[in-house]
């Protein structure tokens, strides 16, 4: 079910989009600093007068030994496009601050994915409704969609492609689900928008009509989290192959997102298993070593439970599966 790809060349939305938009420009420097200011007299501006090989070696020391407040200097702020199902797990990690899209004032995904499916069957559609009349079209072109859909065929192949792409702009759909999974999700998103549409037509407010759409409904979310709740909480826990798959593509893209701009603190972040293991090494290894096979794991399980010699081969499968 999972493991077969739809059609090749289709161009469905990503069903995660991950972007950085603010951080500690010096955090490697002031996480360093902080550190050790803890065993020394010196004030910070003295600490923070250090190389660049005195700032990696002081952060490798911190993630070794588990000393993770001066961790919490440092704050990342992420902007995430993502389906409701993933961000009710986003948001259950509490040392965080979040603000998200309100379904009651904007369905900006959903009326994408309806402008798209007008412009498909030629259909002039209006791109802000205001009126019930326009709501009403909305819903019968979202129910005409969904029976294109119901009565797919080789003769309407091409058309029944163009669909799925509109219906990924307001939905998350798996890019590995197999072409009846696909169409069988798309059909019940289409009939639930059609629903809502209606209900709106009717008068309905939106807080109400609202509890008709999917959870595969796209949402946006803005989250700030500190280095410590990443490298200790977030990423261990989302990247791990256990993880749904929705939060743990969502996560190895932020760990990628990290690393690009602080690779001194984040290269050695990883699932639960490479946080573990890093903790009781001499010297911490970077994610991209264990999925390599150049550094092994000494730990007798991962917290997930599975043994040593079945560790590398999770990890490679987590590593895998976020390759999209």
């Amino acid at each position: 079910m999972l493991d077969t790809p739809l059609v090749s060349g289709l161009e469905l939305s990503p069903p995660v989009l991950v972007r950085l938009i603010s951080y500690t420009r010096d955090a490697p420097r002031l996480v360093a600093a902080a550190a050790r200011i803890t065993v020394s007299k010196k004030p910070v501006e003295k600490a923070w007068d250090m190389p660049s090989s005195e700032i990696e070696k002081w952060i490798r020391e911190l993630i070794r030994r588990g000393h993770g407040s001066p961790l919490e200097h440092a704050v990342y702020t992420f902007e995430v496009v993502c389906s409701r199902v993933c961000s009710h797990q986003l948001v259950r990690h509490r040392i965080a601050s979040y603000t998200q899209q309100s379904m009651r004032y904007t369905e900006g995904f959903l009326r994408q994915m309806v402008i798209e499916l007008c412009q498909f069957s030629d259909v002039e559609c209006p791109e802000k409704p205001r009126r019930r009349d326009d709501y009403a079209l909305y819903s019968s072109i979202l129910r005409w969609a969904a029976g294109l859909v119901d009565r797919h065929d080789e003769r309407n192949g091409v058309e029944t492609a163009k669909i799925l792409e509109a219906v990924s702009r307001a939905f998350v759909l798996n890019p590995k689900w197999n072409f009846g999974t696909m169409l069988s999700h798309a059909r019940i998103h289409l009939q639930a928008a059609a629903e809502y549409y209606k209900m709106l037509a009717e008068g309905l407010p939106r807080e109400d009509a609202r509890f008709v759409l999917p959870q595969a409904v796209r949402t946006r979310v803005v989250f700030t989290m500190n280095a410590r709740e990443l490298l200790e909480s977030f990423l261990p826990l989302r990247m791990c192959s256990h993880a749904q798959w929705e939060i743990r593509l969502l996560a190895w893209r932020v760990r990628e997102e990290l690393v690009r701009i602080h690779p001194e603190i984040f290269r050695y972040a990883g699932p639960r298993c490479v946080f573990q293991e890093n903790r009781v090494r001499q010297e911490p290894c970077r994610l991209e070593d264990y999925v390599l096979g150049q550094c092994g794991f000494t730990i007798e399980r991962c917290p997930e439970l599975v043994p040593r010699q079945g560790i590398a081969n999770c990890l490679g499968l987590a590593a895998q599966s976020s390759r999209w």
